[in-house]
């Protein structure tokens, strides 16, 4: 495939802001809302996480693509990003592993970037006038006509989207033969969460978003899993009922990311847009119970209200941001239910959470 590095392209922002860079992966045009992820490694890992479906990503790292990419090294099976942006997307790599180039891997899955962009500036820029929506395009090069065409682009704000990137039918992953048998509510769940709690011993069936708990319920699980996943928790009323009815059945819940939002809500706590989001693999977490800390990973751009959380009878607080204090983590008082607001999986790491998986799989061995 042909490099689209010496095409000119342009970002635009909401706000009017517009970079001069080139074009990398596939000529076009792509918009969504902008964000920045601050890890290292594991770029492909984070390009292919559902959680990022909608939006457009910086990578603060200053060399992405370097290693290359591996078929193995996804949380899903395609890219979820809508676009990419980046100081020096690497065509060449060298990993000896590696199966192909970050540049023909984002044409063979029609994704746009852009190279050559002070992400150090811009990301400043957006850590501090807040997240927005932005435009992409290496075919466009009029700034008026690309502003044009964002101003036609939903906010992410009231946005429900993880019914989008959902399973349509439902599989089974597992040993049919394992007494431990867990339900997964798929509103965008990456494939090492799974893997996860299959090495403990767990037979999964991953259901569709909008599976009713009647349908759940048909499998005999003996918990719940309620996954993280992309947009806006607050429209997603269909979800909150149902985890709504699994706390009614007295059965083991864990949730991650979204599905810590959503068992949020589910206790009359409400949600909120974050000015900039947490994005990375360097996000320091204590943790209530224990009195440790650990570091984390992190991707999402909505949190839970933390002085609703505090008022709250029936929540105990066991995780905080180290960093800016916001709610890391709950549990439900008199009820096996909990969750997080990080990634514990945390691919490719760091592994300081991957104890949640443990405390989740004994929850659910005490209550078969």
């Amino acid at each position: 495939m042909i490099s689209q590095q010496n095409t000119s392209a342009l970002l635009v922002l909401e706000d009017g802001t517009v970079f001069h860079g080139r074009s990398f992966g596939m000529k076009g045009t792509a918009t969504g809302e902008i964000c920045f992820n601050t890890g290292m490694t594991g770029y492909q890992e984070v390009f292919t996480d559902p959680s990022y479906y909608g939006q457009v990503l910086i990578m603060n790292s200053v060399h992405v693509g370097n290693y290359g990419v591996k078929a193995t090294d996804v949380e899903s099976e395609s890219v979820k990003v809508k676009a990419v942006i980046g100081r020096n997307l690497e065509e060449k790599f060298s990993r000896f592993q590696a199966d192909n180039s970050l540049q023909d891997y984002f044409e063979k899955q029609q994704i746009v970037a852009i190279d050559d962009v002070d992400t150090r500036a811009l990301v400043a820029h957006v850590r501090t006038k807040g997240a927005m929506n932005c435009i992409i395009s290496s075919i466009a090069t009029e700034v008026t006509q690309l502003k044009q065409q964002l101003r036609e682009v939903p906010s992410m704000n009231g946005l429900e989207l993880a019914s989008v990137v959902s399973t349509p039918t439902a599989y089974e992953l597992g040993d049919p033969a394992s007494s431990l048998r867990i339900a997964v509510l798929d509103f965008g769940v990456k494939k090492n969460i799974l893997t996860c709690l299959i090495e403990r011993g767990a037979y999964l069936k991953v259901f569709n978003a909008k599976t009713s708990f009647e349908e759940l319920e048909k499998f005999q699980p003996n918990g719940y899993f309620i996954s993280n996943g992309p947009g806006d928790p607050a429209p997603m009323a269909y979800a909150i009922k149902t985890v709504k009815q699994i706390l009614q059945s007295g059965k083991p819940l864990f949730g991650i990311c979204l599905g810590h939002q959503l068992l949020a809500l589910a206790n009359d706590i409400p949600t909120f847009k974050m000015h900039h989001g947490h994005r990375g693999l360097n996000h320091p977490v204590k943790n209530i119970i224990t009195g440790l800390s650990e570091i984390t990973t992190q991707n999402h751009g909505f949190g839970v209200d933390p002085e609703a959380v505090k008022s709250n009878p029936h929540i105990e607080i066991t995780h905080v941001n180290l960093n800016d204090d916001s709610i890391e983590g709950i549990r439900i008082k008199g009820k096996p239910a909990f969750s997080v607001q990080y990634h514990p999986e945390a691919t490719p790491g760091p592994h300081d959470s991957r104890y949640l998986f443990d405390d989740f799989i004994q929850m659910v061995k005490a209550t078969c």
